[in-house]
């Protein structure tokens, strides 16, 4: 059974990819920072319907404790199927962003790809298999305002995505980035409403978690093989 690990998996978008993934025989790791409990009740969830997974808890913003964890995991077999979800938004026009919210952003987003999927490479390449897909947003392709942190987080992302997927395409393992518009979560609540949503989105709705997870089920599969280096919208046809 391959195994999957899913960062961020408690959220919204990560719940339904770790549902999904599980759906598809993975086992799957379900990632949480400070909120283990959530991610426990993901995880009896998943069980209940059939499905093998663990919940596990640390800061990917933090080098040494992510690679002790992470080792711990592949001393026996890979991780086969990496899914980067953890990310944070803190939003201010940027003459009146703090260093610190800029920090922040870049640290969980960008350095938490770095930490998490460096240690994991090298066993995914000994087993000539592996998926690697980061979830990023449009604000990364088209850029937000209020939001600079943000989009300069997922736009290195997409460049971060492409550059690796060219370094492992010989050995078995794709690399690619899943590129969400406006998803029904917690993270939308306050800020479109329905008149907003249908102004914006050619679609006239916002998206599904389900409909994200739906691709990152497809690029984990063998049907993707050949698909690598792709940063994927799914946004109702916004861009």
């Amino acid at each position: 059974m391959k195994r999957a690990l899913v960062t961020g998996g408690s959220g919204g978008i990560g719940a339904a990819i770790c549902h999904r993934l599980a759906a598809d025989g993975y086992f799957v790791y379900v990632h949480a920072n400070r909120n283990l409990a959530k991610a426990q009740a993901l995880v009896e969830a998943m069980l209940a319907d059939g499905g093998q997974a663990e919940a596990l808890a640390f800061d990917v913003t933090d080098a040494d404790a992510s690679r002790a964890i992470l080792e711990t995991l592949i001393a026996d077999a890979p991780i086969q199927v990496l899914v980067n979800n953890a990310g944070i938004h803190d939003d201010a026009v940027f003459p009146g962003m703090n260093a610190a919210q800029w920090h922040r952003v870049l640290d969980v987003s960008l350095n938490g790809f770095f930490n998490v999927t460096q240690p994991l490479t090298m066993a995914m390449i000994r087993s000539r298999w592996g998926r690697i897909i980061n979830i990023t947003s449009i604000a990364g392709l088209t850029g937000n305002r209020g939001q600079v942190n943000y989009s300069a987080a997922k736009g290195a992302l997409h460049a971060a995505t492409k550059a690796l997927s060219l370094e492992l395409a010989s050995r078995g393992v794709t690399v690619n980035a899943v590129a969400p518009g406006i998803i029904q979560t917690d993270m939308i609540d306050g800020v479109f409403d329905a008149k907003a949503i249908e102004s914006m989105v050619p679609m006239k709705r916002a998206g599904r978690p389900e409909e994200v997870a739906n691709v990152v089920s497809f690029l984990a599969s063998e049907q993707a093989s050949y698909l690598t280096g792709q940063i994927i919208s799914v946004n109702g046809g916004m861009i």
